[in-house]
């Protein structure tokens, strides 16, 4: 591969890691190719994308991101692919999830392919372990969702209690009155 092709495809990733909320690498070496076309076409069914890179080539178009990615040298070992997602965070630990829940891995054996580190919304997780925990993080979308839903449920409550508010002031003062007109 020649200098131009090799700066061509970190332009290309580079690009991709610019317009993409949420990246994750992964390791497919011991998969067979039907496996890892299987795994394709799950990524493409769910609006994502899976390709494989040199270490070198992530390596340097990660240095054109703003934020210090310096801990995902750690994730750059072996043969790496990476899954891009235009979703939430949480859309590719799903997907990896899936995966192996159609291939029954069973106890004792690392489910393929390994997840080795994630960029999501600027933040950085390293290593297998954190798959549940990228799997439960919010899209940008729900969360202001939930803010909105926050921000509204106090001015709703307000407004039910004046309305209530009122019928039960009436309500005490017809109950007096009666009272009144009782013991007079």
């Amino acid at each position: 591969m020649t200098r131009e092709e090799k700066q061509a495809l970190v332009d290309e990733l580079s690009e991709k890691f610019q317009s993409h909320n949420s990246f994750y690498i992964t390791d497919a070496s011991v998969m067979s190719v039907a496996k890892i076309n299987e795994f394709r076409r799950l990524c493409f069914n769910r609006g994502m994308e899976f390709k494989v890179y040199k270490n070198t080539l992530i390596r340097k178009a990660l240095d054109t991101l703003t934020s210090d990615t310096t801990e995902m040298d750690a994730a750059l070992k072996g043969q790496s692919g990476v899954l891009f997602s235009k979703e939430s965070g949480s859309a590719p630990a799903k997907l990896l999830q899936d995966f192996y829940k159609q291939q029954a891995y069973g106890k004792g054996v690392e489910p393929k392919p390994v997840l080795k580190g994630a960029y999501v919304d600027a933040s950085i997780y390293i290593g297998s372990n954190q798959l549940t925990t990228l799997s439960t993080i919010k899209g940008k979308q729900e969360l202001i969702g939930e803010i909105v839903g926050l921000l509204q449920s106090p001015a709703k409550n307000v407004i039910s209690a004046l309305s209530s508010g009122g019928s039960k002031l009436a309500g005490i003062l017809k109950t007096l009155s009666e009272k009144e007109e009782a013991a007079g």
